[in-house]
């Protein structure tokens, strides 16, 4: 859920300088040469909201890449045409015993508990109309169908999730640290110290990796900032344990910082690698169109990447 989903006095504001302009802003370091390390090369991949045009050329870009673990930080429904698809591929790849990909055998994953989810299970009051009334669709539609088993696996896998987690190396939440289903992590909290420490007194490992805002960045303990610029990386994110990191992985459903280009990243326990494909986007807006319970403009954003 971006900012200007919940209700009218919370209004997106102004999002800060990148990182040129910023305090302290700093691109991680680029390692001089490979090494090899013992954490699978995981993509970790956020907010996929019912795209599946998005979803798969992320998951054949992946592969690609030679990624050995998926990682789903939430937001997998709301706002897209697709909920069901998308719940599909994530209830195969992001979960302890994953099914292989495209033939390739995957290390165990995880996927959190985002917003959406959240409000499916709960209520959706203080979202604002447009986003109320997709999920208030998307509920109908996990039920929707001839094979009610099939609707109970969605709503019990939706209903195990968790907003955090960790796997011994880094943690993952969908929102922050310190509010794991609410609070947004923004470009311009790079200001506001006391926001900043407070997140990092919440910190279960070294880096965290969130979602949620839709905007990738990277949040360094120390105040320095990164905000990435297209594909970039891989990037090595320092001594973590003198200065941690937060990093948001962005959008791949849909993105908000104003590139409309779907955006995942890739971690192998030391660098970090942001990475922006275009996709069908004509498609998933199709697929939105198609449905009247939708609002018309959760199509017309995805072109903006706002």
């Amino acid at each position: 859920m971006g900012l200007d989903e919940r209700g009218p006095a919370h209004r997106r504001a102004p999002i800060a300088p990148r990182a040129s302009a910023a305090r302290g802003s700093e691109a991680p370091r680029i390692p001089p040469a490979p090494r090899i390390v013992s954490y699978p090369l995981t993509a970790i991949i956020s907010d996929l909201h019912g795209n599946v045009p998005a979803l798969d050329t992320a998951l054949e870009d992946a592969h690609r890449r030679g990624v050995e673990r998926f990682v789903c930080l939430g937001d997998v429904v709301g706002y897209g045409a697709r909920p069901r698809p998308c719940l599909d591929v994530v209830m195969r790849l992001c979960v302890p015993e994953p099914e292989p990909l495209n033939g390739t055998t995957l290390a165990g994953g995880l996927c959190l508990l985002g917003n959406h989810e959240y409000a499916l299970l709960h209520s959706a009051e203080d979202f604002n109309p447009r986003a109320r009334a997709a999920i208030e669709w998307t509920k109908e539609e996990l039920w929707r169908g001839e094979d009610e088993e099939k609707s109970k696996e969605y709503w019990n896998f939706i209903g195990n999730l968790s907003p955090k987690n960790t796997d011994g190396v880094a943690m993952f939440a969908h929102g922050s640290p310190r509010d794991p289903i609410r609070e947004y992590m923004l470009p311009r909290d790079i200001h506001d110290e006391e926001k900043l420490r407070a997140n990092f007194e919440c910190m279960e490992a070294p880096v965290c990796f969130v979602g949620h805002s839709h905007v990738p960045a990277v949040y360094y303990e120390d105040l320095r900032f990164f905000q990435p610029q297209g594909t970039q990386g891989p990037y090595d994110l320092g001594d973590l344990d003198r200065a941690r990191a937060i990093v948001n992985v962005g959008s791949v459903g849909q993105p908000r910082d104003g590139d409309p280009r779907l955006c995942y990243a890739l971690f192998d326990g030391q660098y970090l690698t942001f990475v922006r494909l275009e996709y069908d986007l004509e498609r998933a807006q199709a697929d939105i169109r198609s449905v009247a319970e939708l609002p018309e403009e959760l199509a017309d954003r995805l072109a903006v990447g706002r």
